[in-house]
């Protein structure tokens, strides 16, 4: 399905207020559930079942799923698994394993190079497709040499795990559809973005739910958010959040379109949005007062999801170092 201009925006609203209707009653989809919802299979062309449309359907998943901080396998499955499989010459094993994935049948995960250690949704993978030099080679967890250990993290709404495959478990390697070097990293760009698209959401919702508190929550006789220095707090969370809300557009653009500097606004993106989340839950979690610190309030879950968000398929320093090199 190809959808240009207005129709693509009305598109994407839709699936917004559907992907928003949906977690607000379950923040922690299963991997069938997110496939039943057609998430899964966003990116896979018709003829194997998915939607056919492209990376920007895909971003609004991601933001909606940061909005809730919302527990789900989509950023190893959907963003990363399904990104790598379209990125393989046609097969018959590659197209297989792509109608598994929007049938949610099959919950496939990429292992790129030098993110071994902390490998989202790895430990509930049926499939681990590990990308090497001249493609990709799918393991089996459980297979003799294949090693998936569930690790600790701040954040307890994300599933990270340290990955070792050895000798690649003997597969057959499916080769990339284009340059090695260029495929691994508009990897890498998928998922800097789809990183900073949950940041994004994560923080509009601290930004809202911090608004409506401060509205409500009386001192001296007053509403919290009639004072000046309030209100200055929420003017900045909000400007931080629009910076963010342009730079991640734009990324979201360029990666869909396959832009030749896609690199550039990922970076910049990715650098912006993630280190805004952790200032904005930091932030919220101030302005609501002694209940913020509290497990009740739910501003914790937040921070930390942000925190992690930004170290993440790298630092914002280390975006804007690889930026500074173009000078």
């Amino acid at each position: 399905m190809t959808v240009t201009g207005a129709e693509a925006a009305e598109v994407r609203e839709e699936l917004r207020d559907v992907a928003r209707s949906l977690l607000a009653g379950d923040p922690a989809p299963s991997a069938k559930r997110l496939a039943s919802a057609g998430w899964t299979g966003l990116e896979v062309p018709e003829e194997l079942g998915g939607a056919g449309v492209t990376f920007a359907e895909t971003a609004v998943i991601c933001e909606e799923l940061g909005r809730a901080a919302a527990v789900s396998s989509f950023l190893g499955a959907a963003v990363l698994g399904a990104g790598t499989l379209l990125e393989l010459s046609p097969s018959a094993a590659r197209d297989d394993l792509l109608a598994a994935v929007a049938a949610g049948d099959a919950t496939p995960v990429a292992v790129l190079p030098g993110e071994a250690g902390f490998v989202p949704s790895a430990a509930s993978a049926t499939h681990l497709l590990v990308v090497e030099p001249g493609g990709v080679t799918v393991a089996v967890p459980g297979d003799a040499g294949v090693s998936v250990e569930a690790l600790p993290v701040i954040d307890e709404t994300s599933r990270l795990a340290r990955v070792s495959v050895s000798g690649a478990s003997g597969g057959p390697v499916l080769p990339f559809a284009g340059d090695p070097s260029a495929v691994i990293g508009r990897l890498r760009d998928r998922a800097a973005v789809a990183v900073a698209c949950d940041s994004l959401g994560a923080a509009e919702a601290m930004l809202e739910t911090t608004v409506a508190y401060v509205k409500t929550r009386e001192q001296f006789g007053r509403a919290v958010g009639s004072f000046q220095a309030v209100q200055h707090a929420c003017a900045d969370m909000l400007v931080a959040l629009r910076v963010s809300r342009e730079l991640v557009s734009a990324a979201v653009t360029a990666v869909a379109g396959g832009a030749p500097d896609a690199w550039v606004r990922a970076a910049m993106a990715k650098s912006h949005a993630c280190a805004a989340a952790v200032d904005v839950a930091g932030q919220a979690m101030q302005l609501h007062g002694g209940i913020g610190y509290t497990w009740e309030s739910g501003v914790h879950v937040y921070l930390k999801r942000a925190l992690l968000n930004r170290s993440l398929f790298g630092s914002p320093a280390g975006h804007r170092q690889r930026l500074a090199t173009r000078y």
